[in-house]
C-alpha cells in the first residue's frame, strides 16, 4: 500500500507544481494603446474583468465628455481576453492574441438624449503581442471607438506599443512607447512615451506613472495642429486575496494653452486637471 501512495504522490507532483506555477500575460489599454502584464496561472487561454470608477473622463489629456469633479462621476467596466499563439523551446509563451472591450457609463447631461443615455462609451481593441524576451513586450493594435448614446462619433485607431519591465536597471524605469495612427475620425498622429518605476513593500506596490503625449496633424480635431500634455501621479495596488486585485491612483494633468481650449466650453480650461480612479480586477 504504501507503494502505491508513493507513486500516486510521485504522479501527482508535478501537477501540483504546475498548478502553483504563474506565468505573465500582456494586456492592452482601450484608450491609449499602453501595454501592462498581469499575473495569471499557467494556461493556455486567460481573462481579466475590471471595474473602475473615475472623478471624470480625460483621454490622451483632453477631455472625454465627463468634467473632472463629482457630478457625474463615470464608472468603466472591462473584459479582456488573452490567447497563448506560440511558445518557446522551454514552453514559455510568447506570442499571444488580445482582445478587450471597455463600457463606460455615467449620469448623463441633457444633450445626451439617446437611449441607451447613460452608455456613453464603448471601445474595443484588438492586438498582436510578442515577449521575444523576459520583461519586453511589442504589440500591433487596432481600436473601434463608438459611443452607444451618439455623444461622440466613432474612431478607428492602428497602433504599435512597446514595453519594457524589469526589477532593475532601465527596466525598473519600465517605459512605455506608443504610435497610434487614426484611421477613421479626425485623422493625425498621437505619440506616447510613458515610465512607472514602482517600488513594493510585501503584497502592497506603489508606482508613479509619468506620460508625456502629443498629438500631431489635427489628430485633436480639425485644425487642432500640435497639441501637447503630459501627466504624473502615484499609484497603490494590493492585492485582495488570491482572486482580485485593487488599484488606487491619482494624476494631475498639464496640457498645453491650445490644448486647453479645445475643452471648453464643455471641460475645464485650467492648466492643471486632478483626476482620481479606484480600480478593482478579477485575472483567471
Amino acid at each position: 500500500m504504501s507503494v502505491l501512495l508513493g507513486a500516486a504522490l510521485a504522479l501527482l507532483a508535478p501537477v501540483a507544481v504546475r498548478a502553483a506555477e504563474r506565468q505573465s500575460v500582456p494586456v492592452i489599454d482601450t484608450e491609449d494603446a499602453t501595454l501592462g502584464t498581469v499575473e495569471v496561472p499557467t494556461g493556455s487561454l486567460h481573462g481579466t474583468a475590471s471595474l473602475d470608477v473615475r472623478n471624470g473622463d480625460y483621454a490622451r489629456g483632453a477631455y472625454d465628455d465627463d468634467d473632472a469633479g463629482l457630478s457625474r462621476l463615470p464608472v468603466h467596466a472591462a473584459v479582456t481576453l488573452a490567447g497563448v499563439l506560440a511558445r518557446d523551446a522551454a514552453g514559455d509563451a510568447r506570442l499571444f492574441l488580445i482582445g478587450q472591450s471597455s463600457n463606460g457609463f455615467h449620469a448623463p447631461s441633457p444633450d445626451e438624449r439617446v437611449t441607451p443615455r447613460r452608455w456613453y462609451e464603448s471601445n474595443t481593441i484588438v492586438a498582436l503581442a510578442w515577449q521575444p524576451t523576459k520583461g519586453l513586450t511589442t504589440a500591433a493594435a487596432y481600436a473601434i471607438k463608438a459611443s452607444p448614446n451618439g455623444v461622440a462619433g466613432t474612431t478607428h485607431e492602428a497602433s504599435l506599443s512597446i514595453r519594457y519591465a524589469r526589477a532593475r536597471g532601465l527596466g525598473w524605469w519600465r517605459p512605455n512607447l506608443v504610435v497610434t495612427r487614426r484611421t477613421q475620425g479626425d485623422g493625425g498622429v498621437f505619440t506616447l512615451l510613458g515610465l512607472s518605476p514602482e517600488i513594493s513593500w510585501g503584497e502592497t506596490t506603489v508606482s508613479a506613472p509619468i506620460v508625456a503625449g502629443v498629438g500631431w496633424s489635427g489628430f485633436y480635431g480639425p485644425d487642432s495642429g500640435d497639441r501637447r500634455y503630459a501627466s504624473a501621479g502615484l499609484a497603490l495596488q494590493r492585492p485582495l486575496g488570491r482572486i482580485a486585485t485593487w488599484r488606487a491612483e491619482i494624476v494631475a494633468i498639464a496640457r498645453d494653452r491650445r490644448l486647453r481650449r479645445l475643452d471648453a466650453p464643455d471641460g475645464t480650461t485650467a492648466p492643471v486637471v486632478p483626476l482620481a480612479t479606484i480600480a478593482l480586477s478579477v485575472p483567471w
